[in-house]
């Protein structure tokens, strides 16, 4: 089992709940994705890395993105392939970079637009013009043991367990709304700015490029329950 698998899966059983609410406050921009849409772009992206680019368990994926919407969606589907998420691109057999950055030692880079409707570049390599023409639903070859590395030298089965101890710690349960402005550095970022909350069973309000004066009145029009400071 994946890490999404453990993690995404038992939470769409309400697919229509939101899952990440994304603000940036330089682009003055709010997206909603619920459940079911996130499970579809990791969908996507799964099936592009491995059919596309023969991403196989354990295989080193860099996403080397800030945190944002996209970026959840690049995270869950190189889980779900079986990949293991790196911060570095030596070595990668695929990096997702934002645009005008680089991967220097992956085999293949492709540029993910952060725009935010989703819209892609037109560029060759384009992560989301390439993507969307993958299927919405991934059905992996094999099951994925739990002993395949799946965040650095981490394995699936500790990301997963190392998620749900850190979910109990922060109070994350089913119904909390998390506001958070942690970045999604690797690992920590990641497992409290992201996993932590899946594993709880909660959804997350992502504030990138935070203006301070702006979260109080957030805080109320979302309804959150906690902060997550990074």
């Amino acid at each position: 089992m994946t890490v999404t698998e453990a993690l995404l899966t038992p939470l769409l059983a309400e697919p229509g709940r939101p899952l990440i609410t994304h603000y940036d406050d330089v682009e003055g921009t709010r997206v909603e994705l619920s459940r079911a849409t996130a499970a579809n772009w990791a969908a996507k992206t799964a099936n592009w890395l491995r059919d596309e680019h023969d991403v196989e368990p354990g295989d080193p994926v860099a996403v080397l993105l800030p945190a944002h919407w996209q970026t959840l969606g690049v995270l869950l589907g190189a889980w779900w392939c079986g990949a293991s998420v790196v911060d570095a691109p030596a070595g990668a057999k695929v990096a997702l970079v934002a645009p005008g950055g680089e991967a220097p030692g992956a085999e293949v880079t492709s540029v993910v637009s952060l725009h935010p409707m989703g819209l892609g570049t037109g560029a060759p390599g384009d992560f989301l013009d390439e993507v969307r023409m993958f299927g919405d639903d991934f059905v992996p070859y094999a099951p994925v043991p739990g002993s395949t590395a799946a965040l650095g030298w981490s394995t699936v089965d500790e990301v997963v367990a190392e998620a749900r101890s850190r979910a109990a710690v922060l109070g994350i349960g089913p119904g909390t709304r998390a506001l958070s402005t942690v970045e999604w550095n690797q690992p920590d970022g990641l497992l409290n700015g992201v996993l932590a909350v899946l594993a709880g069973g909660g959804s997350l309000v992502q504030c990138s490029n935070p203006n301070p004066d702006l979260l109080p009145a957030r805080r109320a029009s979302e309804r959150t329950t906690i902060d997550l400071v990074g």
